[in-house]
């Protein structure tokens, strides 16, 4: 890899370096699975953002050799195997790296102390109801700050059965 990076120009080395990260990328989320890129929990962005950080890295930085950011990606990959099987099999695991839901609206109750809590402002929550099609106050069942950061709105016609005991199992209320 070394001797690569000596003897080539460095405009040569940039798409090398590019083509090599996006197999090894590929090869990487093939091995660790579908949940890779999932945005399911707030660990699973960051290990995205490490990702792309770790990339843009190696492409671009002449510091960073690819042996490195190969390894990098690896031990990310690795790292987010490992703790995505503890989450499945510890349930201690999962309140350590997971947020838990949080319930923002009840029908047309707003939760002012959970809107601070969340650090999300009345304008934003009527934001997500406009951008959910909201027509009406009485259209909302409730909103929910999921463990990704974002917000969910269940919203339903008046009169339609809506199970949100299902739905809101593991959304703390209070």
């Amino acid at each position: 890899m070394d001797w690569i990076a000596r003897n080539l120009d460095p405009l040569y080395i940039v798409p090398l370096s590019a083509v090599a990260m996006y197999v090894a990328l590929l090869g990487a989320t093939r091995m660790a699975g579908l949940r890779s890129f999932a945005k399911l929990s707030s660990f699973d962005f960051a290990m995205t953002v490490a990702i792309g950080s770790l990339i843009a890295s190696v492409i671009l930085s002449p510091d960073t050799s690819l042996l490195q950011g190969l390894l990098g990606i690896a031990s990310v990959f690795a790292l987010q195997t490992l703790v995505g099987t503890l989450r499945v099999h510890e349930r201690g695991m999962r309140s350590v790296v997971d947020n838990r839901p949080i319930l923002l609206m009840d029908q047309d109750r707003v939760y002012e102390r959970h809107l601070r809590e969340a650090r999300v402002t009345k304008g934003d929550l009527l934001a997500q109801m406009r951008k959910a099609n909201v027509h009406h106050r009485n259209e909302v069942r409730a909103v929910v700050m999921e463990t990704t950061g974002d917000i969910s709105v269940i919203h339903a016609d008046p009169d339609a059965a809506v199970d949100l005991e299902l739905l809101l199992e593991d959304v703390r209320r209070s």
